[in-house]
């Protein structure tokens, strides 16, 4: 079930939303699931959003010239060197920053637009900046990260592949090594827990607040027309061969031709579906509105009559078999059904906000040096510290 607290002007391209500066804030959240992120592949638009994406509509800019508008980001410069900071003398590598941004990458089914290069790669960095912090604040609070915890999550990892070969595969894809997963895994964990018992313990929503938010927000709550579909996937990785994908679609074709002899979808669903998030549920994705999914998929979903499937339909994440098990016209949804949406996003929004502040607590008592040049930062601390720029 989905519903809007986005706000009305939404309507961006997957890359805009992928990298729109709100969503930028949300990179943290991004590094401390960072290993479990390696085999993530779904038809939606960057993970499509959820109640939690926004809370209230930015407010415009200021046209560049004009009293009040920001500065421009100065060019990152085309080689990013080995080490890019020092978080108290503790490095963030090269190898770090290009998994980050590969991983957003990948959420956003293709590479960071080159208008928005500068602007990402800087929030990528001083994202990390503050993911790095966090970890050093939970080891000096000796918030122990046991090494069985650290190899319950490289299983949990290694599960979502096939074969062995695969995980390595998936590894490399995110340039990394397993020595740097394995590294990864502590420090998200480690990152975790200080979150939770500094942050997410102090997190509380009252009945009221979210009855209010629902009676004071009632266009949020609009839905146009919504489809009720299942799908199946065949995955493709990013930057697939011609040979990979003839593979999949060949795979994807001969489920489809076992579908249409007779083969129950939700059980073909958990056997071949690459979409982890939904072939445990026989591939349903619930109900979703237009504009949520990528383009190719939204179309062929509505489309398709209820009851019936669709022919193979082809997306950036690989083959698709969707069947649509119902229409529903526009409505109001009922606040029983949208109670525990709202909650959890007046949570996240709590949430985010008393970790921004923990955050800049932890910045406060740091030494953080920046060491790519022409970067630009907007500093709230005097422990800053920039490198004069080579002119």
């Amino acid at each position: 079930m989905y519903f809007s607290l986005l706000p009305s002007n939404f309507g961006l391209t997957v890359f805009r939303l992928c990298y729109d500066e709100a969503l930028m804030k949300r990179i943290l959240s991004l590094l401390v699931l960072a290993p479990l992120a390696l085999s993530s592949i779904s038809c939606k638009k960057a993970e499509a959003p959820k109640p939690v994406a926004a809370v209230a509509t930015p407010p415009p800019s200021a046209p560049p010239g004009v009293p009040g508008a920001p500065a421009a980001p100065k060019p990152m410069p085309p080689q990013i060197p080995d080490v890019l900071a020092r978080v108290n003398g503790e490095t963030i590598e090269r190898w770090e920053f290009d998994n980050a941004v590969k991983r957003m990458e990948a959420r956003a089914g293709g590479p960071v637009p080159p208008d928005k290069r500068d602007e990402v790669l800087r929030g990528v960095l001083e994202q990390l900046v503050a993911y790095h912090l966090l970890a050093q604040e939970s080891r000096a609070r000796k918030l122990a990260i046991p090494d069985a915890d650290v190899d319950a999550r490289l299983a949990e990892i290694r599960k979502t592949f096939p074969t062995e070969e695969a995980f390595k595969q998936g590894i490399a894809a995110q340039g990394l090594t397993l020595d740097q997963l394995k590294a990864q895994s502590r420090t998200s964990l480690e990152v975790a827990k200080v979150i939770d018992t500094e942050v997410n313990s102090k997190v509380v929503v009252a009945d009221p607040e979210v009855k209010g938010f629902y009676d004071q927000n009632p266009d949020r709550f609009k839905q146009g027309d919504s489809v009720h579909a299942a799908h199946i996937l065949i995955g493709v990785p990013q930057n697939a061969s011609a040979e990979q994908k003839a593979e999949a679609k060949t795979k994807a074709a001969t489920v489809l031709k076992t579908l249409r002899a007779g083969g129950d979808f939700a059980t073909l669903a958990r056997a071949n579906s690459t979409d982890t998030g939904s072939a445990q549920n026989g591939g349903d994705l619930g109900f979703f509105p237009k504009g949520q999914m990528t383009p190719a998929f939204e179309e062929a979903a509505f489309k398709t009559k209820p009851g019936t499937t669709s022919a193979l339909v082809e997306t950036p994440f690989g083959f698709h078999i969707i069947k649509v098990l119902e229409r529903r016209p526009p409505r109001t949804v009922p606040f029983a059904e949208v109670s525990a949406e709202i909650r959890n996003f007046l949570i996240s929004g709590q949430r985010e906000q008393k970790l921004e502040q923990f955050v800049e607590q932890v910045k406060a008592k740091g030494k953080i040096e920046i060491l790519v040049k022409f970067l630009c930062f907007v500093l709230r601390t005097s422990n800053f510290v920039l490198p004069r720029p080579e002119w």
